[in-house]
């Protein structure tokens, strides 16, 4: 199953659930697609979406796929990422009205240089991005949560 997850910003990505209804629709994806699609106008006419969902419905949807398309939201990857899914983001531009500025092309293209992910940057490539990222094999997050929070500690300890 493939799952679209869009974030809960109040911003459109018509062109993401765009570009996956065209390729549902042209038989080039037939795996089962479910989308979150978040404030986007565009309603899919080709697999099932819900503009929002709760968080059991969330963690069951992600639960479920196989891969994950979501943008570049750090939130978003790296929820998907810390189960294992295989994740392609698309991250939102500014001139398409999907955001205030170009900041997640910035955020994917670290998570793709982590080997993390898989960075789509045009949508007209998304069914080549499915195509490839099954032979894919990504590493895996670690969280450097402890570490900042030691070094907040020894901050603390040595300037008190």
């Amino acid at each position: 199953m493939i799952f679209i997850t869009l974030g809960s910003q109040k911003f459109q990505f018509n062109r993401l659930l765009r570009a996956m209804d065209e390729l549902v629709a042209s038989g080039e994806v037939g795996d089962e697609v479910f989308a979150q699609s978040g404030y986007s106008d565009y309603e899919p006419q080709h697999y099932r979406f819900q503009r929002f969902l709760d968080r059991e419905e969330f963690d069951e949807m992600i639960g479920k796929s196989d891969v994950v398309i979501t943008h570049g939201g750090t939130g978003a990857i790296i929820g998907a990422v810390k189960q294992g899914k295989k994740v392609i983001a698309v991250p939102r531009r500014a001139m398409y009205g999907e955001h205030v500025d170009d900041h997640q092309i910035q955020l994917v293209t670290q998570f793709r240089e982590l080997n993390l992910i898989f960075e789509c940057d045009d949508c007209s490539k998304l069914g080549e991005a499915l195509q490839k990222i099954r032979q894919l094999e990504f590493g895996s997050y670690r969280s450097n949560t402890q570490t900042i929070i030691d070094s907040i500690e020894r901050y603390i300890e040595e300037n008190i």
